[in-house]
């Protein structure tokens, strides 16, 4: 048997390799690049950290300072989502990728469920101030928040926005202010905390899958 045997048998026969259909295998790559995997454990541990703090009561059942919690760890999930909103790849896959805007898109909707129903899942069958449609409402209005910041800042920046909100609707919390553009201190019925939290998730959506977040800061779009 001569070399040029054993490497003909040993050989994988064309058409033989397992391959993935091409909109499958770029899904992934995208997912990949950002991280989405990890996002999705970050946002199962916040659900976790969730149901820890009501089951041990490390917040108060009752009053103002009972949403103080949830809201931190709302806003922690939605800054996990707008990180990933981050390319390792920049303006090369801007310019090579055409389904792009439409991962993007929905990358950012399909995390914003994860966080709200790994967010609802730590809350089932404990306490929690003004239930999980408010931590709902919370985790879009403030995603949204971090969606448009990604757009000036950069997907790794872009948790600087809805955290800095979420400090100061704290002290709104505390003074009860009663605007609807300080919707996450209102109550889950309230319709005006809705409208606003709803318009800015939408219109992050939108500026992201059109625009796309800022490659680096040095960009000038």
């Amino acid at each position: 048997m001569t070399t040029t045997s054993v490497l003909e048998q040993s050989a994988v026969p064309a058409g033989t390799e397992r391959r993935f259909p091409a909109g499958i295998r770029l899904t992934w790559l995208h997912l990949r690049s950002r991280h989405v995997p990890g996002g999705i454990l970050a946002l199962a541990a916040c659900g976790a950290l969730l149901r820890a703090t009501l089951y041990w009561h490390w917040t108060f059942n009752s009053g103002p300072y009972a949403q103080l919690v949830p809201m931190i760890i709302a806003a922690g999930a939605a800054a996990l989502i707008a990180v990933t909103a981050h390319s390792p790849f920049g303006e090369v896959e801007r310019a090579s990728g055409r389904w792009l805007p439409y991962l993007r898109l929905f990358t950012a909707i399909a995390l914003t469920g994860v966080a709200i129903l790994a967010l609802q899942s730590g809350a089932v069958g404990e306490h929690l101030n003004e239930g999980v449609l408010a931590l709902a409402r919370n985790v879009i209005g403030f995603t949204g928040l971090g969606l448009l910041c990604s757009l000036v800042t950069g997907g790794l920046l872009a948790w600087i926005l809805p955290m800095g909100y979420m400090v100061f609707c704290e002290y709104a919390l505390l003074q009860a202010w009663r605007a609807p553009w300080t919707w996450p201190v209102r109550p889950p019925a309230d319709r005006g905390a809705w409208i606003c939290a709803s318009v800015i998730f939408a219109v992050g959506l939108l500026l992201l899958t059109v625009i796309g977040p800022r490659t680096q800061l040095s960009d000038d779009s």
